[in-house]
């Protein structure tokens, strides 16, 4: 993936009212936004169909539910490869590629009738998210005048909440109805409908350029690219501790048929972060950050010390929520903007370490149940929230500064 500036941050300078005037190409961001809402409901849809696709195939839930770990782990283990071994690709091509390897991973789910070809189909779809992340926010960025760039990046994150608030539902009400094949076979007919859509209206951009650097190395020696790497770790390890266990949690408390309420209140406060995060991020970029790290860091306290009242739990959900919303916004636009012209190979990382840690959540939040308890959950987001505030507190010169450049 290219690491040298995109071409309109090299152009020309404009004013921040002379960008403010520009209209952000929408048609080419949904498309976008479509393609992350594919890529986070083919990565969580199996959670909703677990069942029924372990006695099709004939093995246990728990083998199973490695459907979802193994796309984490094909992620995490190619995007940065990936990103170095395209580097000269044009990049409407390369995220082309990406689409239709989640329309034949996702074809190869829904017609499989062995384990191990299903888990192979999952290996690839995850391989083909890491490509697709690292390419994302870039291609965001690069459409968007510097002033709106934030709210780009965030108009292509309500994939996100979506697919986690609607999308899964929708998925589990139509697996149901259809049986889980035809949730695959729609999503492979989702990522058809992207590529042409992309082809449509995405400009394209070429890669980078004979010469250029792509060397991980490099990209972490620039300032503050490792505090916002350190921040995504432990950040997306708090969330997903929580948000992988929260039925089991729920169920501590009683409020078991509570779990999909919660995920709503908790989804639709998502999507007002997002809005919140693209309207504000130009120049708050820091101040949103710290302030989404306190609000995760409150809802979990809030969960730990308030739960015997289920109306406070849905509040805590909602504190979450807007917390969580914007995360994936103002890390991937930190990266950016630290990485300069090692944005590519920085934003690699973002993503090899988010999967990672959503990988570890898994991990670590099972240890947590068996040991202490569901009950420790909010407490250990709140442990982990602690080192990620004084981070971005700290980072305030690279990484997260009081002034974006």
């Amino acid at each position: 993936m290219s690491t040298r500036l995109p071409v309109d941050t090299q152009a020309e300078p404009e004013d921040d009212e002379q960008a403010e005037n520009r209209k952000l190409p929408v048609p080419a961001l949904l498309a976008l936004a479509t393609a992350v809402f594919v890529t986070c409901l083919t990565e969580t849809i199996p959670a909703g169909v677990l069942p029924a696709m372990s006695a099709d195939l004939g093995v246990g839930e728990s083998a199973m539910g490695q459907s979802v770990t193994i796309y984490a782990i094909g992620t995490a283990l190619t995007a940065i490869p990936l990103t170095l071994a395209t580097a000269a690709w044009r990049r409407r091509r390369l995220l082309l590629t990406a689409m239709a390897a989640f329309a034949l991973a996702n074809t190869v789910t829904a017609l499989s009738t062995a384990y191990t070809l299903t888990m192979a189909g999952r290996f690839v779809a995850g391989v083909a998210a890491g490509l697709a992340w690292a390419l994302l926010a870039g291609y965001a960025r690069r459409m968007a005048p510097v002033p709106l760039q934030g709210k780009a990046i965030a108009v292509v994150m309500t994939g996100i909440p979506v697919a986690l608030s609607l999308g899964v539902p929708a998925g589990t009400f139509l697996g149901e109805a259809f049986g889980w094949r035809v949730v695959f076979l729609t999503m492979t007919a989702l990522a058809l409908i992207v590529i042409a859509w992309i082809t449509a209206t995405l400009p394209d951009h070429p890669g980078q350029r004979p010469g250029g650097r792509t060397r991980i190395v490099g990209a972490l020696s620039v300032p503050g690219v490792t505090p916002v790497l350190f921040v995504t770790l432990l950040f997306v390890l708090a969330h997903t501790v929580l948000y992988a266990y929260i039925a089991s949690y729920l169920d501590h408390l009683g409020m078991g048929r509570s779990t999909d309420l919660v995920l709503l209140v908790f989804g639709v406060a998502s999507m007002v972060s997002i809005w919140i995060v693209g309207a504000r991020i130009h120049h708050r970029l820091r101040a949103l950050t710290i302030g989404s790290s306190l609000l995760v860091a409150v809802a979990a306290a809030g969960l730990g010390l308030l739960s015997d009242s289920h109306l406070l739990v849905h509040a805590a959900a909602a504190l979450w929520g807007l917390g969580w919303g914007g995360v994936p916004t103002l890390l991937q636009t930190a990266v950016g903007d630290a990485g300069g012209e090692q944005a590519d190979a920085a934003q690699a990382m973002l993503v090899t370490l988010w999967n990672v840690a959503m990988a570890a959540g898994g991990v670590v939040g099972g240890v947590l149940l068996d040991a202490l308890g569901a009950g420790a959950f909010p407490w250990s987001v709140l442990i982990l929230m602690v080192p990620v505030l004084v981070v971005v507190v700290t980072a305030r010169t690279h990484g997260f500064p009081r002034r974006r450049g």
